[in-house]
């Protein structure tokens, strides 16, 4: 029965924050309710860029306004309303739901219903009063909008209190989840005798391990978006997981009731610590909740440190502790269930978040004082404690009731790793990593002692690991030189594992230990008060870079946010595969220990192989597919899963007799899949295909030995050569990505294809959501070059109409028939206005009404049509007779043409072959002759437009040649109102601007286009 119990606690200390590990391995999504009916969305155009800026702008991944009524337009941040006004130099209709994340350093738009614009973690939520939720999308996927300056003024309406009540949830759900693991420990504190315990220890720790999953779960949620009530939830989060699976052990009796003591007072006295030094942050940065809080379960973790020596004081201070705590929790949540509910009428002191001071602001922009970092270091405080306290004589030694400490501090690191990435720093991501494997590492030394075997430390696996950890802490200092110093603690202890073959249980390491419980608790303390104010602790940031710039010999590379942008499509993550080679390099290592007569488990390869080579190769398998990597993903989730399964079969006593045919068949199978990935690597580079290539050869005498055949010397040869590879990797990815020049040599792809293998040909896809992006395919276009584009329907194949031979390339490249010619695209009617005399009134009064949709207008062809500059180009675009003519519903294309002017346009598809409906299929089916494609995913719409015949509008008729996704009912709606106003004798809103309706902005008169009083 123990044997059971001991043998699933890792898989037990893992379920314990599964919301943790989940929500940070999960995109946080939103409910998006249905959209209004059709309305008019405007959206500001570029002209005013760089006019607005000041103290008061703030900026935005995305913004969807609702144009109705005539009241003034709120924007909601931070618990202040800012009033905007009309700093719009363009305006441009497109429907609700549309993106407008297009535009950069350009006003927002005007006129709407009071909307609030909620920064609710990964999300911009776009909330009204009357029509409620309206839009939400993903900031990771916008670029930015910025806020035109104006004046704060208080607020109290709803939509504030909305506003923060949602942005604030998170700490709601905290505050819920520590006041009732308080009241648990309350209840059996007080209720429990020296004798005999009011809740059992099993079912205690259960309701912890539940209680903390929940606090994880707001923890992570909380500090996607800089609550500094996120530490706390942690830190509290980690107790109760620790504590409760020590529970579970005591009360399943693998723990003796004589070592629950010994068990328990490591880790609550790091946590003891710990706390307390966030309440004082806490005071110091007058947060009363989050202070009291913070105090009142560190003095009950100090007071139930002393109920194990005397149940009769310290059992009632510590219920008096968490009965402040649960006070404290209930006092809050009343107060934001108050001020909501009564719009902010009634509003507690000190539960409300009060106006940023100049003295105190959370700097959530500098990754050297996240949240994520301050969680890490609680948890090297934690398992440095745990490790000290038998070298101090806290503790007779290490023991199996240590390990729930160790391993929940090694699943709190994983999660911050994943975290890490998602905040793109690779340095904090690899160093989470690295404690990650040292607390499985310790944990599993620790836990051996159950069944009385003394592991011997493999001598070579710790020196590589200080290695790299050694290379970590010198790149870590570009970040601050206090980063890099507090790494080599780390160093030390690993060289100190090293040179004593005991390793983790030996009194050297331990005494390096003690050494970083001193150092994490000064950089914690240091860090947290960096955090929250702005005058802060000197940690010699800088210092590195500084010096590295007098060096001419190196370049540093410039902040640069695309450095880790992922590929089209995917999530934000940094690049992990710094950490997946350095991985590679300790499991290689690792495998190359001798087992000897000592058994499998009297050497700790086990979790080098299974959690390094294995866990976090997966992980970093992971972050490579979530970045749209798919070659780099395939080939860490397959390294991965061969690492854990060898590992767990040679290393974990599975291996026996059962040597032979049946675990050489399974070997051959990863074989074969690696000979897959190993072919694919000739098309990246020379280091990718000498790292596939190696590891086959350690499979190779994976299968001699399972086969018995397994020349001496073989296998260590061929893994040490397979560590240095991995290792080069490590470096290199490392140095790479820190310095523009000079660069460690990756090589060049061995094969190369069109389109493929590093080509620099290759044709530029580009993420149509950025600004920036899309100039850069109106550049190709200006300078004669024909591009991939999506629209409202289908991706299409684009001409600048000034640049004839780059229509008549278009018109080559798609092998256009004769029957099918290419049409004409404008951004607005107003395009249209050197030749509106020569357009027939009626036409263009259906055009105003009729667009921007998907519907093209068959028209007649004329004079006008030589002034877009087609020249001799001009007799590809049309029929002899006519022409179609069209201003799509699309915001991406209106933009661009706004920038080109009028383009050609025809499908983005040979002539006879389906549509083109995915960004992909372009170059896919033309090839290198497309010089761009503008990249939006998959396309809205799969029909086709709508084709209308207006070649005989005058006589009062309009014919068909298509009925696409536009109904024929709607556009004859259209014609007849047109029809009955034209009749009527109204002017053409279209070019009849009224002068009532400019306004000056900075000196400028600027038209501000209204809405028809009727619109389809």
């Amino acid at each position: 029965m123990n044997a059971l119990v001991v043998t699933s606690l890792f898989f037990t200390s893992t379920w314990a924050s599964p919301t943790f590990l989940f929500t940070c391995l999960q995109p946080i999504s939103f409910m998006t309710p249905a959209v209004p009916a059709k309305g008019h969305l405007r959206e500001a155009r570029q002209g005013l860029g760089g006019q607005h800026g000041g103290d008061a702008a703030h900026s935005l991944g995305f913004a969807c306004l609702v144009e109705s009524l005539d009241e003034p337009l709120y924007l909601g941040l931070d618990g202040v309303v800012l009033p905007l006004h009309r700093p719009v130099a363009q305006v441009l209709d497109f429907a609700p739901g549309d993106t407008c994340a297009l535009l950069q350093d350009v006003a927002l738009p005007v006129c709407g219903l009071p909307l609030t614009v909620v920064h609710h973690m990964h999300l911009i939520c776009v909330w009204s009063e009357h029509l409620h939720l309206v839009r939400c999308t993903s900031v990771a996927d916008a670029s930015l909008i910025s806020v035109p300056s104006c004046t704060p003024q208080p607020a109290s309406s709803t939509a504030t209190r909305f506003t923060m009540f949602l942005k604030d949830k998170p700490t709601f759900n905290t505050h819920v989840g520590i006041c009732l693991g308080s009241l648990l420990l309350l209840v059996n504190s007080y209720a429990s005798t020296p004798g005999e315990d009011f809740i059992p220890k099993t079912a205690l720790g259960i309701l912890l391990l539940v209680i903390a999953a929940v606090l994880a779960y707001a923890g992570v949620l909380s500090l996607s978006h800089g609550q500094p009530f996120s530490l706390v939830c942690l830190t509290v989060s980690g107790l109760w997981c620790g504590s409760g699976l020590v529970y579970i052990l005591a009360g399943q009796g693998v723990l003796r009731p004589e070592d629950l003591t010994p068990s328990l007072v490591p880790g609550l006295a790091a946590f003891t610590l710990a706390l307390l030094l966030i309440a004082i942050v806490a005071v110091l940065a007058k947060r009363t909740i989050l202070s009291i809080i913070a105090l009142g379960i560190s003095l009950a973790c100090a007071h139930q440190i002393a109920s194990l020596s005397e149940a009769g004081f310290g059992q009632a201070a510590t219920a008096a502790n968490y009965l402040l705590v649960c006070l404290v929790g209930v006092y809050f949540g009343v107060g934001r269930l108050l001020s909501y509910i009564t719009h902010g009428e009634v509003e507690l002191p000190a539960t409300w978040p009060k106006e940023k001071s100049s003295q105190t602001q959370t700097t959530q922009q500098d990754p050297e004082w996240t949240g994520i970092t301050l969680v890490s270091l609680v948890m090297n405080l934690l398992a440095a404690c745990v490790l000290a306290c038998p070298l101090l004589g806290v503790v007779p030694q290490l023991s199996v009731g240590h390990v729930p400490w160790l391993w929940t501090a090694g699943v709190f690191q994983l999660g911050t790793c994943v975290l890490s990435y998602r905040a793109m720093d690779t340095l904090a991501a690899t160093f989470s990593g690295f404690m990650a494997v040292l607390r499985f590492a310790e944990g599993y030394s620790a836990l051996l002692t159950l069944y009385s075997v003394r592991p011997d430390s493999p001598a070579p696996l710790p020196a590589v690991f200080s290695a790299l950890l050694f290379v970590s802490a010198a790149f870590a200092c570009q970040k601050s030189l206090l980063e890099g110093l507090y790494q080599l603690f780390f160093v030390a202890y690993c060289v100190a594992v090293a040179v004593e073959p005991r390793g983790f249980l030996q009194g050297g390491a331990q005494g390096v230990q003690a050494a970083i419980f001193v150092a994490s608790a000064g950089v914690l303390y240091v860090y947290a008060l960096n955090m929250h104010f702005s005058r802060k602790i000197p940690t010699g940031q800088g210092l590195a870079k500084a010096l590295v710039s007098r060096v001419n010999a190196l370049t540093l590379r410039p902040h640069d946010k695309d450095l880790h942008a992922p590929y089209l499509g995917s999530s934000k993550y940094a690049d992990a595969e710094v950490l997946g080679h350095a991985c590679s390099a300790l499991a290689a290592f690792a495998v190359t220990a001798t087992v000897g007569d000592r058994g499998a488990l009297g050497v700790p390869v086990l979790p080098w192989a299974v959690v390094a080579g294995g866990a976090l190769q997966l992980l970093c398998g992971f972050v490579c597919f979530s970045r749209g990597k798919t070659f780099e993903s395939t080939a860490f989730v397959l390294y991965g899963v061969m690492w854990t399964v060898w590992g767990l079969t040679r290393y974990g006593g599975l291996y026996g007799e059962s040597r032979g045919f049946n675990v050489a068949v399974g070997i051959i199978c990863f074989m074969l899949f690696n000979v897959l990935v190993t072919v694919a690597a000739l098309f990246l580079n020379v280091a990718w295909f000498a790292y596939a290539l190696t590891f086959q050869l350690i499979l190779i005498s994976f299968l001699l030995d399972a086969l018995g055949s397994l020349p001496y010397g073989y296998d260590i040869g061929v893994t040490i050569i397979f560590g240095l590879v991995s290792f080069y990797c490590f470096l290199a990815h490392l140095f790479n990505s820190t310095f523009q020049s000079p660069q460690i040599p990756l090589g060049q792809a061995l094969v190369k294809l069109s389109g493929t293998g590093g080509s620099s040909d290759v044709c530029p896809h580009v993420p149509a959501r950025k600004a920036a992006s899309v100039h850069q395919i109106a550049e190709i276009m200006k300078n004669g070059g024909i591009c991939g584009m999506p629209t409202d329907t289908v991706y299409v194949l684009v001409a600048a109409c000034n640049r004839p031979d780059a229509v008549v390339k278009a018109f080559k490249v798609k092998k256009q028939a004769q029957d099918r010619p290419m049409s004409l695209w404008i951004s607005s009617i107003k395009q249209l206005e050197p030749v509106k005399h020569l357009l027939s009134p009626l036409l263009l009064e259906f055009m105003q009404a009729a667009w921007p949709s998907s519907i093209s207008m068959v028209i007649p062809r004329g004079p006008w049509l030589d002034a877009f500059g087609l020249g001799e180009a001009a007799k590809h675009i049309g029929t002899p007779q006519s022409i179609a003519i069209r201003n799509p519903d699309c915001t991406i294309a209106t933009y661009l043409i706004n920038m080109v002017g009028p383009i050609a346009v025809t499908s983005a598809n040979p002539t006879g072959e389906a549509d083109t409906t995915h960004h992909n299929q372009v170059y896919a089916k033309l090839g290198d002759k497309v010089n761009g494609v503008l990249c939006d995913g998959p396309s809205p719409e799969n029909i086709a437009s709508t084709v209308v015949d207006c070649t005989k509008i005058d006589t009062g008729h309009i014919g068909f040649f298509r009925v696409g996704l536009i109904p024929k009912s709607k556009v004859l709606h259209i014609f007849e109102e047109v029809q009955r106003r034209h009749m009527q004798g109204e002017i053409n809103p279209a070019f009849e601007p009224n002068i009532s309706d400019m306004q000056s902005i900075d000196g400028l008169y600027v038209e501000i286009t209204e809405e028809p009083q009727e619109r389809n």
